[in-house]
């Protein structure tokens, strides 16, 4: 079940854990992605919080939010790129989206395949999506004061097996979210410490969230035998004499053919 779009806003920018998480998710995301350039950047879900570097650069920005989640306009203060959408029906042209980038998008969807069918086909060939899920080994999922605590957690190995039986092609695969989920002043302040030490040290033991990127690779489709053998027919009846048309009667010029004579 999605949350209400309303209390993701509260927790990403009206709480210190909501503004650390959104810093530690959004940090990685860049070093995947650093800049695009000309390019056209969807989001689905509740992605705003990691969008917003993109707002200059790229050629079109649009931020998909789902029916069940509600909608907000975003970015405040400039012109709405926000849309609200069926989670299998998509507003968007097939192929027409470079980068796609998913927060609280898959994991609390009821229909986790239409998702993904969605996803691929918004994708033009060779175009990448950010898959940003809570980690089931991490301690944010195991809290309810968080999002991460709500939906479906995955482990590395289950999201890119489901990934792939969507035709997408796994490519990187990054944690977030090192630091406990916890509201103390303590903590909030050593928060950078935590994801600093957790990218080196088993970070798929202790991160709160994966980042999968995957890519959509589109091949050219291959000649059957049958095309092929209509293109190279055989030969088997080269040299073979082909009998001559038998000669059309002719009658003399002034006679008669007609029986008995005229």
């Amino acid at each position: 079940m999605h949350l209400d779009v309303l209390d993701l806003h509260n927790f990403y920018y009206r709480t210190p854990l909501g503004r650390v998480a959104q810093r530690a998710v959004r940090d990685q995301v860049q070093k995947l992605w650093p800049d695009a350039k000309g390019q056209t950047v969807a989001g689905f879900g509740f992605s705003v919080p990691l969008l917003r570097p993109y707002l200059e650069q790229a050629r079109r920005l649009i931020a998909l939010m789902p029916g069940p989640q509600g909608v907000m306009p975003w970015p405040v203060g400039m012109g709405n790129v926000s849309v609200l959408c069926d989670e299998g029906a998509w507003p968007l042209s097939t192929g027409m989206v470079d980068k796609l980038v998913m927060l609280h998008g898959l994991e609390t969807s009821e229909h986790p395949s239409e998702v993904l069918s969605e996803a691929w086909r918004v994708l033009g060939p060779g175009g990448r999506a950010l898959f940003i899920v809570p980690s089931r080994s991490g301690l944010w999922a195991r809290r309810d004061g968080t999002p991460f605590g709500f939906g479906r957690p995955y482990s590395l190995n289950q999201l890119e097996t489901q990934l792939k039986r969507h035709d997408f092609t796994p490519e990187r695969a990054l944690a977030a979210l090192f630091a406990p989920p916890l509201h103390q002043r303590f903590w909030l302040k050593t928060a950078d410490f935590w994801e600093t030490g957790g990218r080196r040290f088993a970070p798929w033991l202790v991160g709160g969230v994966l980042i999968v990127e995957a890519s959509k690779q589109v091949y050219a489709p291959t000649r059957t035998g049958l095309k092929a053998a209509v293109t190279k027919p055989l030969r088997v009846l080269e040299g073979i004499p082909q009998p001559l048309p038998a000669p059309a009667s002719r009658t003399s010029h002034g006679s008669c053919s007609c029986p008995g004579g005229c």
